[in-house]
């Protein structure tokens, strides 16, 4: 038996076992996951890592001797097959089962899969964890010169910078009229989507994806609904991920997109909390709408009011979204959540590539997105937090800093 059993070997289970012994937990920690590795961070895995800019042992979250020293067992290569709440036991794929005093859910998700004809090719990838990443770079290596990125979020968008860096031929499909469209406003996205055709990416919107084709086990091209064959060596598949929550809905826990907690992060299981990609909960920057929000920042910082929870001493989870994605020499960080805008001030030139996007939501304040802009977004997060309701032309003197306007 464990006091805290975490599973989940990501950021969110990784910074639970921080923050527990930073509280002053004295008590046993094991935290299950299921690669074979110890954590690490995911976000390089579609930017530097995968780009050769970063070893595998620099993004390590802590280093081996960290975690003795802490007193954290790891189970790695594991999978938390079925919960018991009334036992508080979990099994693991292999039969073991252990008891837990507190039982922390942090699996994240699993990406979402092509359920077309081809979809099992090999050649076809996702960028979700170190393997993936590494059999990504094994075919470049093997000389993969043409690829298609089906899907026009961050991985999708990101990945697709990457491989141009190493002379791959990249065609980027998306089935919305825009990139970024559930994420970020018009006018970030036609950003994106000029910087990368300038890259020479060939990026199609409003495309919808028939078929991968194949040969001898590999996929060969990928068929588009018009008939058309974009011939390809690498696909790389980015369109969202699946709550890995499974073992916990079948235990009973309530939750539908993902697992439901409250405030605290506690599910509707006793003793059951949940946290990161996988955790719905009620956001105060979404207007108290229940969302999953895939963020390192929401992982470590609803792991770290479980700590507290867990040592006695409970907080509500309140922070202020933020996020961040590398994209050639781009670098965009974005504060707060955009939901439900009604209203957009662009502060800054886009053809200079440094400005920010500002959206409003009945006058007021809700996000930002800054791209090479890091005064607008360390400024404009309070903004964010104060729901600040400023006159659209005086946000977009971009002479005026913000922090004049709070």
């Amino acid at each position: 038996m464990a006091d805290v059993v975490i599973v989940g070997a990501g950021h969110g289970g990784a910074q639970t076992a921080i923050a527990l012994r930073q509280n002053g937990f004295a008590g046993s920690i094991e935290v299950i996951g299921r690669e074979p590795e110890l954590p690490y961070e995911r976000p390089p895995l579609s930017k530097e890592y995968l780009a050769r800019d970063k070893t595998f042992d620099r993004i390590m979250i802590r280093p081996a001797a960290f975690w003795a020293d802490k007193q954290v067992t790891f189970t790695l290569g594991r999978e938390v097959v079925s919960v018991d709440p009334v036992a508080k036991s979990v099994t693991t794929d292999d039969g073991e089962t252990r008891a837990y005093g507190s039982l922390v859910w942090a699996t994240g998700g699993d990406p979402r899969r092509l359920t077309l004809d081809g979809h099992d090719l090999g050649g076809v990838h996702a960028v979700r964890t170190r393997a993936d990443a590494d059999r990504l770079m094994a075919e470049l290596d093997a000389g993969a010169k043409r690829a298609v990125v089906i899907g026009g979020g961050y991985i999708g968008l990101e990945a697709a910078a990457v491989l141009t860096k190493f002379g791959v031929h990249v065609t980027l499909l998306e089935a919305l009229p825009r990139v970024l469209a559930r994420v970020a406003g018009e006018a970030l996205s036609a950003f994106y989507e000029a910087e990368h055709r300038a890259h020479g990416v060939d990026l199609r919107t409003n495309v919808a994806v028939a078929a991968l084709e194949g040969a001898d086990g590999k996929v060969t091209g990928v068929r588009l609904v018009d008939g058309e064959v974009l011939p390809a060596e690498i696909v790389i598949v980015g369109i969202g991920i699946i709550p890995a929550t499974a073992p916990l809905i079948a235990a009973g826990a309530k939750g539908g997109n993902g697992v439901d907690v409250d405030e605290y992060c506690r599910t509707s299981l006793p003793d059951i909390y949940a946290i990161g990609d996988c955790a719905a909960h009620a956001n105060d920057y979404a207007d108290g709408a229940v969302i999953r929000l895939e963020s390192v920042q929401n992982a470590n910082d609803q792991a770290t009011a479980v700590a507290k929870g867990i040592t006695g001493n409970p907080v509500v989870y309140k922070a202020v979204p933020w996020f961040w994605s590398n994209q050639y020499d781009l670098r965009l960080q974005t504060v707060g959540l955009s939901i439900g805008h009604d209203a957009t001030v662009t502060r800054g030139d886009p053809a200079t590539r440094s400005f920010s996007v500002i959206y409003l939501k009945q006058g007021r304040v809700i996000a930002l997105d800054c791209v090479n802009a890091v005064k607008d977004y360390v400024q404009g997060k309070k903004l964010v937090e104060t729901g600040a309701v400023i006159a659209p032309e005086r946000l977009a003197d971009a002479s005026v800093p913000l922090k004049e306007m709070i």
